[in-house]
């Protein structure tokens, strides 16, 4: 659901309207905006709409909201609070006046009449009100009570078609409309004069802040952090790591894919004391053991694994390690968690770290095994779940809320609309390149863009594959010094601050959802969706056709 603003700050004296903002977030349909505090000026009058409800396909619905007990004498209302029973102005008044004036100024700003069906409300979370209540003007149907107001949706929806002015319902191209002059964004072109570093640094800072749960949790020797994209699983892995290497242990970071594995050597290079014994992919710690290296998938989730386990029996204690940590460790096959406890000088009681999504689980070789929670490798860890997104901004992370899970909290700025070019799929990745090229124009550097596709490689990367020049591959991307063409699956854990997502099919749409989930969650500061509408519809679903109609249409050029 769309909320403005995402999360509303409400004041001592608000407690009623969280109670209802609350309930409504909680009852109403994922596309229903949901608007809290709407100021408006009619004239030099000033009212103000305690709770706005547009949903599309029904209407309008403004709510005015009292708290304590609500009372009413010969006309006259009143309510008692903590400062006692004083007079107030009938909230039904207050509700009609605020939507009258929302009605006069929206249809100046938009320049057309509103012909959608409105209704003004009032919300008495503390009051209970008879069913046959009624008074001039106010049905009982308008007025949501201490049981009412617990779950509201359905007699929001009533009250808008049965009691609401207006002749039609609210259509979602004309609720994008409304959206648009409500929300106030003051989303400038990007250029120069530009720089998204500051946001950046911003989330860099949110990020950091996150080591309070590394102290909270220094006594626990096994931890299972949870976290979807952005929440800042792979900066806490590293610095979990610094923590361990500083106490003197012999400690091991590991990932699965290369690109990953790069980035995470290069911030330990940077460590002027104790580093980890090891960094970097699971094999090639095995390998560096002197397990043999081999060939074909079987091999690698399951021979060299087995291979590991017996030579870690002959280990001696000063080669063994203290300490594991895993990032995005979903990607882990349960013999690799078997293969490297057994490295360590305690396999049953030893430390054990893994920072894990398991949403992202685009590889699905294990059918979600180490993610199993009952009978996974890390189903005896203790859960800690980091549920806020640090890294995106929210007009991102809007974009793939549907994929990350209800608890899902974005923190970033507001930031750049997320562009989408509509394209056939066999197009997508000509269109690609000219996005990038448009992005340089428009005073973006070349080192903040990646190009990621779904199914086939760009031509670039397919170079370096076919070259087998992956190790040249990676050191040129956290080199930093051009453009990025990458597919979704190897880009797991790694971020650009602009990234154009190539949706140019998927070989397998069963893993679809999951890529579109990595590919669209890798961006910092701008988002650009190339693809069909239709395709992205079936492997994302309604949620994600739905984040794509509000995101800006685009053409490069």
């Amino acid at each position: 659901m769309r909320c403005i603003p995402e999360e509303p700050e409400f004041g001592d004296g608000q407690l009623a309207e969280k109670a209802v903002w609350d309930a409504l977030r909680t009852s109403l349909p994922d596309d229903v905006v949901l608007a809290h505090s709407v100021q408006v000026r009619d004239g030099r009058a000033e009212h103000e709409i305690d709770l706005l409800v547009l949903w599309p396909g029904v209407g309008l619905g403004a709510i005015e909201v009292k708290g304590g007990q609500v009372t009413i004498a010969d006309g006259q209302w009143y309510q008692s609070d903590r400062s006692g029973k004083h007079k107030i102005q009938s909230p039904v008044a207050q509700s009609q006046s605020s939507l009258h004036a929302f009605k006069n100024w929206l249809e100046k700003q938009l320049g057309s009449r509103l012909s959608s069906r409105c209704a003004y409300m009032v919300s008495l979370p503390y009051t209970a009100v008879r069913n046959d209540w009624a008074m001039a003007g106010c049905p009982r149907s308008l007025i949501l009570d201490q049981t009412d107001s617990k779950s509201p949706a359905e007699l929001v929806r009533r009250a808008i078609e049965n009691e609401g002015g207006g002749a039609s319902p609210l259509a979602p191209a004309f609720l994008e409309r409304i959206v648009r002059q409500l929300s106030g964004d003051l989303d400038t072109a990007v250029g120069t004069s530009r720089n998204p570093k500051e946001n950046e640094d911003a989330q860099d800072h949110l990020t950091e802040r996150q080591a309070v749960l590394l102290q909270a949790t220094r006594s626990l020797p096994r931890i299972r952090f949870t976290g979807g994209a952005g929440s800042g699983k792979t900066w806490l892995a590293v610095e979990k790591a610094r923590l361990l290497s500083k106490q003197g242990k012999r400690v091991g970071l590991f990932c699965y894919n290369k690109g990953l594995g790069q980035y995470l050597q290069d911030r330990v290079a940077t460590w002027r004391q104790a580093k980890p014994v090891f960094t970097g992919e699971f094999h090639e710690y095995v390998r560096g053991l002197g397990v043999p290296d081999g060939s074909g998938q079987a091999y690698f989730d399951e021979e060299m694994p087995r291979l590991l386990k017996k030579l870690a029996a002959g280990l001696e204690p000063h080669e063994r390690l203290d300490a594991i940590v895993v990032d995005e460790a979903q990607d882990f096959a349960p013999l690799w968690w078997e293969a490297l406890l057994a490295c360590t000088k305690d396999p049953d009681g030893g430390e054990v770290f893994a920072f894990m999504d398991d949403r992202q689980d685009v590889y699905r070789r294990w059918s979600g095994a180490t993610a199993d929670l009952t009978y996974g490798p890390t189903a005896t860890f203790v859960p800690i779940h980091i549920d806020e997104n640090l890294r995106n901004t929210r007009k991102i992370a809007e974009t793939f809320r549907p994929f990350a899970g209800e608890h899902f909290t974005p923190r970033g700025s507001t930031g750049l609309p997320v562009r989408f070019v509509n394209c056939p799929a066999d197009e997508a990745l000509d269109i690609g390149g000219d996005c990038v090229d448009a992005l340089i124009a428009e005073g973006w550097a070349n080192n903040q863009i990646a190009l990621l596709t779904t199914k086939k490689r760009h031509p670039v990367h397919l170079d370096y594959f076919e070259r087998g020049a992956t190790e040249d591959y990676w050191r040129e991307f956290h080199a930093g010094d051009a453009e990025f063409y990458g597919h979704v699956l190897g880009f797991k854990g790694l971020e650009r601050s602009v990234v154009v997502l190539c949706v140019n099919g998927f070989k397998d749409m069963d893993r679809a959802a999951e890529q579109l989930y990595v590919g669209l969650s890798r961006a910092r500061s701008l988002l650009v969706v190339v693809g069909d509408s239709g395709l992205l519809e079936e492997a994302g679903g309604r949620e994600l056709k739905l984040a794509l109609a509000r995101a800006e249409s685009w053409v490069p050029g």
